[in-house]
């Protein structure tokens, strides 16, 4: 017997118990009728900050012209956190975005990611950094 199955049968006295393989799904289930809401999301074309340019497509980011070493994950963070509107991107944003709306409250992942971008960034000399607002996200700034 499935794990579910026995979940359900074990639950079946409680009320109605929903199953789902992610947020997006449940979010289908929940509201069928919703308009998915535009997240900024940058176009196909490089995204610019001051001297940095992201290029997610191309697979490259440079500061000053010269190239970074990102992981296509730091390359999607850094794109999203230098595309207007320029802010404070939140957790849930940042979570929508880039890994496609699988934040469950852990942002374990989220400041593992960012632990390693800052480092690479450091790296570049007077180059951007990453600033986190507490308890809610992180914006990109100029140094």
């Amino acid at each position: 017997m499935a794990v579910r199955e026995r979940v359900v049968r074990r639950l079946d006295d409680c009320g109605a118990v929903v199953l789902c393989a992610d947020l997006s799904e449940l979010r289908a289930m929940l509201f069928p009728s919703a308009v998915a809401v535009p997240v900024a999301v940058p176009a196909s074309g490089p995204v610019r900050f001051g001297e940095l340019v992201v290029d997610t497509v191309g697979h490259l980011v440079t500061w000053r012209e010269k190239p970074l070493a990102l992981t296509r994950l730091e390359r999607e963070l850094l794109a999203r956190l230098a595309s207007p509107p320029l802010g404070v991107w939140t957790y849930e944003r940042l979570f929508d975005t880039v890994w496609g709306g699988a934040y469950l409250g852990d942002t374990s992942i989220l400041h593992s990611a960012i632990k390693r971008l800052r480092r690479k960034l450091r790296a570049a000399p007077e180059g951007p950094s990453v600033e986190t607002v507490r308890g809610v996200g992180y914006r990109l700034a100029a140094v």
